[in-house]
């Protein structure tokens, strides 16, 4: 019964409500210096992650393998490696304890940079998808990479550019909620 009278109130509220709601549930761990084992942990998946598709891009790029077009120019090197190194760069902040400053980079430069730089590989789409296995190891799974088309890169480039945006605004409204938190705290003092 509490149940469904919390839904029929959730069903009442304003959108704005709502996210209001949700911040306000994170506050207290949002404004703690203490760093959740989940953060450390999805820091560490990321560089990883990152760091490995940033050296599959790099041994394509030294081996010409053809997956870099004509159209890869400096200023797509340092879209294409940059998101890398900025997911890198928050995560890094996370391991040595910089919760904050690394949530401020994550909300900002999420939303402005990685879109940016996602949207501008799509627009100039400086890559062959067809050479895209060629530098995978080991060898067995490079049929199953050679699936990838053009067409398939271009949707997950979609994807990969609507899943930043979405965590980039969601990141930037929650980094200005814990600030109005903060100023009104400073306030009370």
């Amino acid at each position: 019964m509490e149940d469904q009278a919390n839904e029929n109130d959730n069903n009442k509220k304003s959108i704005v409500e709502r996210i209001n709601d949700h911040f306000s549930k994170t506050e207290e761990e949002e404004l703690s210096d203490e760093i959740p084992i989940a953060d450390i942990g999805a820091s560490i998946f990321l560089i990883i992650v990152n760091g490995s598709i940033g050296l599959y891009f790099i041994a394509h790029q030294t081996s010409l393998t053809g997956f870099f077009t004509t159209k890869f120019s400096t200023f797509e090197m340092v879209m294409l490696y940059g998101i890398m190194v900025y997911w890198i760069t928050t995560s890094v902040l996370i391991l040595i304890g910089q919760k904050h400053p690394s949530q401020d980079l994550d909300s900002y430069g999420g939303l402005f940079f990685a879109t940016f730089a996602i949207a501008w590989l799509f627009l100039v789409f400086p890559f062959e998808f067809t050479y895209f296995a060629d530098v995978l190891q080991p060898e067995f799974l490079r049929p199953l990479v050679r699936l990838i088309s053009n067409d398939i890169g271009r949707i997950l480039m979609i994807l990969a550019f609507i899943i930043h945006l979405g965590f980039g605004v969601y990141a930037l409204l929650q980094r200005l909620y814990i600030r109005n938190v903060r100023k009104e705290r400073a306030q009370k003092i």
